[in-house]
């Protein structure tokens, strides 16, 4: 039987995990997007947890809605819902197998790309060279680290370079990476950065710290996979938001709801809420380097120029439900 200390141990641990659910504000990504232009985070990659994991990262897969506001709110400022993508678990997703004929109509191009999946990777590592003046250092210093494409590029491609021996998260002859980060067009641009020339070896300090918090096992921080139910909200968010909707958080709050959003008042869902279950992407644009995945013709009905989001939607569907 458990002592009263164990049991209390055991409450106050309950309590929080569901506090440090709701939040992120453990520090734990390091946000090297909030970086300067002109200056460069250095780290150090470290391996995952997960021992069938073949590799040091995780692939995320989030399709972002986007609502003209909040329903009943006065203010109509446009909010965003992230919501995972089907695909990233090996299933077929719903979205995608809506919106990939979308590609065959040059009207719905656009559109298209909006509601296509944003792959984004998910790493772990000490940050060796931090240029972010406030960024608040947590008690374990192995940070995990969301990589976008172009800078995930770079990584992979010096993976396959014959001149490089040794796994870059070696301990002893491992690699450093230089995020560097620049302009271009007015976006951030990280195309400079670039694996150190050096092996070095991990210091004390950071050897003890594995030791001592272990590493992350990737795949956990992963968003939870839907289940039957927070599909149907998914496809009614997905349906909302093409129709130019507002957000209804009555409605969906207790499954996925914009960042910074409460919950409904009054609703025992258990559904676990979007900020919740995905690690934030960083606020800077994500761009997606996938290639839509090819199909077979498909004629859609074109649509006049300036119709609106549902007008659109209704002809895509009215083509895909007609008989064979």
């Amino acid at each position: 039987m458990a002592t009263l200390q164990e049991i209390r141990q055991r409450i106050q641990a309950q309590e929080n995990k569901a506090k440090g659910s709701n939040t992120q504000s453990d520090n734990s990504i390091y946000p090297h997007w909030n970086a300067d232009e002109g200056t460069t985070a250095t780290v150090r990659f470290l391996p995952d947890a997960n021992p069938s994991n073949t590799f040091f990262w995780v692939e995320r897969q989030i399709i972002k809605l986007a609502f003209n506001g909040v329903k009943g709110s006065t203010d109509s400022k446009r909010v965003e819902v992230q919501v995972p993508c089907l695909e990233m678990y090996g299933d077929s997703c719903p979205i995608l197998a809506e919106i990939r004929p979308w590609y065959k109509d040059e009207t719905l191009k656009e559109m298209a790309n909006k509601y296509w999946k944003k792959r984004s990777y998910l790493f772990q590592g000490f940050v060796r060279q931090n240029p972010i003046g406030d960024d608040k250092v947590p008690a374990n210093p192995i940070r995990r680290l969301i990589i976008s494409p172009q800078i995930f590029t770079i990584i992979k491609s010096s993976l396959m370079d014959p001149e490089m021996e040794e796994l870059p998260t070696d301990y002893m002859r491992g690699l450093d990476f230089n995020i560097k980060k620049a302009s271009k067009g007015g976006y951030a641009d990280y195309s400079t950065s670039n694996w150190a020339r050096k092996e070095s070896a991990l210091t004390q300090a950071e050897q003890d710290a594995i030791e001592a918090h272990g590493l992350f096992n990737l795949t956990e921080f992963l968003p939870k996979k839907p289940n039957e139910a927070e599909l149907r909200i998914i496809k009614e968010m997905f349906d909302a938001s093409v129709d130019g909707q507002p957000y209804d958080n009555d409605r969906w709050g207790s499954y996925y709801r914009p960042y910074g959003l409460e919950a409904p008042v009054g609703n025992g869902s258990q559904a676990v809420a979007t900020e919740a279950k995905v690690d934030h992407k960083p606020v800077e644009a994500i761009e997606d380097d996938e290639s839509v995945a090819s199909a077979e013709p498909i004629s859609i009905p074109k649509a006049p120029a300036g119709d609106k989001a549902q007008d659109i939607l209704a002809l895509i569907r009215a083509r895909q439900n007609k008989p064979a």
